[in-house]
């Protein structure tokens, strides 16, 4: 018993001094990031050409900085998801009651990691939900569990990428 009293009370010091050190402005504006809410599709069977996958987040009205950026990189399922720049977009508010559309650029940086980049150009301001509407040129084949990571990206270049959660769909064979 005395051996763990005598770790027990510097690893408490230690701790309570690290919970106590001041955070930097990029530290700060990442633990502000935005968060992912919902997911969803408005066709889930596989091989559907006309399908839209809505990815809603909301900004906390105390983020520190405004999102310019979010990545989607898909990490599971069996086909790579290709997305239609042309019949992407995004909006104000959630899938059912959208708003004031915002403009975005869609850019497929990199293929071999799947990652597609949206690009708003306004940044996103604290304090809004804003849904991302991407459209994929057909639903995967083969069915399952698809996931895609989002990280936010702010308009200063001193942040990181923050990721900010983790959509999942699934399709069904009818």
């Amino acid at each position: 018993m005395k051996n763990i009293r005598n770790w027990v009370k510097p690893l408490f010091i230690v701790v309570s001094g690290c919970c106590l050190l001041p955070l930097s402005p990029a530290t700060m504006a990442l633990a502000e990031s935005p968060l992912l809410v919902a997911t969803t599709t408005t066709f889930n069977s596989i091989g559907v050409k006309q399908a839209i996958y809505y990815f809603t987040l909301q900004v906390p009205a105390n983020s520190r900085e405004p999102v310019q950026k979010v990545t989607f990189t898909q990490r599971q399922g069996l086909e790579q998801i290709g997305f239609d720049e042309k019949g992407s977009y995004a909006f104000v508010g959630t899938p059912g009651r959208k708003g004031e559309s915002l403009a975005i650029a869609l850019a497929t940086n990199d293929r071999q990691n799947q990652t597609t980049t949206v690009t708003f150009n306004q940044p996103l301001a604290p304090g809004q939900t804003v849904t991302i509407a991407l459209r994929p040129f057909r639903n995967p084949i083969y069915e399952g569990v698809y996931l895609f990571e989002l990280a936010a990206l702010t308009s200063s270049p001193s942040t990181q990428s923050q990721s900010i959660g983790i959509g999942r769909l699934q399709f069904y064979q009818d």
